[in-house]
């Protein structure tokens, strides 16, 4: 009474079942992998869109206040869905076209939030209404 191995081809050997569940730990863990690069791309975006809201809502306060901005630099710190951002507004004349030039930039400053670079919105104004 013993097995018999009248058909080799009968089953799948060890090694080919090693090599099958090696392949299949390698794309799963590509998989995972992709996964936390695809979370942390999300986490960012959320934060890049939030400076971007920010430094929007400032614009919107500098070009709807009847007085121009002072010239010269300005900062400060507002929150926004619970976080703290610090912006900080460069206003300049300028001569050639008779307008303001406005920069705002944001950062995020919310304590244990990753540092993540400024976002920086442009534009004019008439100097006076």
């Amino acid at each position: 009474m013993g097995i018999s191995r009248d058909h080799p081809e009968a089953g799948f050997s060890l090694i080919e079942l090693m090599v099958a569940l090696a392949v299949f730990a390698i794309a799963a863990l590509t998989l995972l992998r992709m996964e936390g690069a695809s979370i942390a791309r999300t986490a960012d975006l959320d934060q890049r869109f939030l400076r971007e809201v920010v430094a929007q809502n400032l614009a919107a306060e500098i070009l709807t206040d009847p007085a121009p901005p002072a010239l010269g630099e300005a900062s400060g710190t507002v929150l926004n869905e619970g976080r703290r951002f610090q912006w900080t507004r460069r206003v300049v004349a300028r001569p050639d076209t008779g307008v303001l030039g406005i920069s705002v930039s944001v950062v995020e400053t919310t304590p244990g939030a990753v540092q993540a670079p400024a976002f920086t919105l442009d534009f004019t104004r008439l100097p006076g209404v």
